[in-house]
């Protein structure tokens, strides 16, 4: 399970005193051989020193390792972020014996809180002894910070395998680009440097940009895919069955981490699956289904179970996206709410008390289409509920 199922992956967490709980919050995943490596980051204009150093070592899709810290962002602390992300990095190099241009880094916690360098520092060496074959679920666990539940998942397709975890339950919007999320997929396929970014751009990146919980891309959101090759045989290359194996598994795997991220979303009550259809472009269709998803007055018609077809209505007119008003209809459920750009008397009459049986739901589907276009798209959200509020209000107190 998790990110060390493929073959030539060892994973280990340990309590390095980062968090005031005690509760594991250093990780550290490890290819047995420099490897393909690629990401996907935050376009938050403050984006956290791990980030910008991630983003700089991957440039030649390359990397054997990662250092995952949960407690402190380190975001929002000027140039000291960046002189820690180095030094922490340089640590693990180190005491693996790598070249630190080898090694990335991933930070989750409060903004503007610098990491604890000092204890960090301390538990490198037990971290890298620490490491195993076994070791996925430890480093799953460690990177939680408001999370209920560790997020993992694996599959497995002809030969090769993959595996994930991930974290995040607040602070995550579809600008991945990102938010307030971290996610590791790995694999054994023999996937060349010069491919690796394509399996995240094509995979796993619609995935994670359809799902948003409370519309705050974070400065720190990361996912990162990687590639040992200890699978064997022939590069996997685009167009042939081998890579339509690894899309398969690595595709299974970001939905899997995807589905367990929005039911564990903070306050969650309900999950919103938000359908476009028939929208002239791709753009639009996102736009409507990012507009839906996240409107509060959805939400929170979500979470009161109460079916109000004009708040559906308010976020589709005021998306941005170009179709006839006319031509729009929309369902929660089987219960048809919108009907060429109106609310029809039939769900005035006898819908309504069906469309609030479908509010009842734990998965709450709306589905928009836009006209006969030949573009879709989906969002996943979730409600607004007051268990959120509280969290985020009590969030650093």
């Amino acid at each position: 399970m998790s990110v060390t199922f493929p073959r030539g992956f060892r994973a280990s967490s340990l309590s390095a005193g980062m968090k005031p709980s005690g509760k594991p919050d250093l990780a550290l995943l490890v290819a047995d051989e420099a490897c393909s490596a690629a990401g996907l980051f935050t376009t938050n204009a403050f984006a956290a020193a791990p980030v910008k150093l991630s983003r700089k070592r991957l440039s030649h899709g390359l990397a054997q390792a990662v250092l995952a810290n949960s407690g402190q962002a380190n975001a929002g602390v000027g140039t000291i972020g960046d002189r820690d992300a180095t030094a922490s990095t340089a640590a693990a190099a180190e005491a693996l014996g790598l070249s630190p241009d080898l090694v990335l880094a991933c930070s989750t916690g409060v903004i503007g809180e610098p990491l604890h360098m000092t204890e960090l520092l301390a538990a490198v060496p037990g971290l890298v002894e620490a490491l195993s074959d076994g070791g996925g679920k430890a480093f799953a666990e460690a990177i939680m910070t408001t999370d209920t539940v560790s997020k993992q998942a694996k599959a497995e397709y002809g030969p090769y395998r993959a595996g994930g975890c991930a974290k995040g339950v607040g602070m995550i919007a579809p600008d991945l680009r990102l938010a307030t999320m971290l996610v590791f997929v790995t694999t054994d396929a023999p996937v060349p440097p010069s491919e690796i970014g394509r399996l995240a751009t094509e995979i796993l990146e619609p995935k994670f940009e359809a799902l948003t919980v409370d519309a705050c891309p974070s400065t720190n959101d990361t996912v990162l895919l990687f590639a040992s090759g200890e699978a064997g045989g022939e590069p996997v290359l685009p167009g042939t069955s081998a890579w339509d194996q690894v899309a398969e598994a690595v595709d299974e795997v970001g939905e899997s981490l995807v589905q367990q991220l929005i039911a564990d979303a903070e306050g969650v009550t309900h999950v919103v699956i938000v359908q476009v259809f028939g929208a002239a472009t791709t753009r639009d269709a996102r736009v409507v289904a990012k507009a839906v998803a996240e409107s509060p007055l959805v939400k929170a018609a979500a979470f009161g179970g109460d079916p109000n077809p004009g708040r559906i209505l308010q976020a589709i007119g005021s998306s941005g996206a170009e179709f006839l008003p006319q031509a729009v209809d929309a369902a929660i459920g089987d219960v048809r709410v919108i009907a060429g750009g109106e609310i029809p008397p039939s769900y005035r009459e006898d819908g309504v008390e069906l469309a609030r049986e479908e509010m009842k739901k734990p998965e709450i589907v709306i589905s928009v289409s836009l006209g006969a276009g030949p573009a879709e798209s989906r969002a996943l959200g979730c409600d607004l509920s007051y268990e959120y509020v509280r969290i985020n209000g009590e969030y650093t107190t």
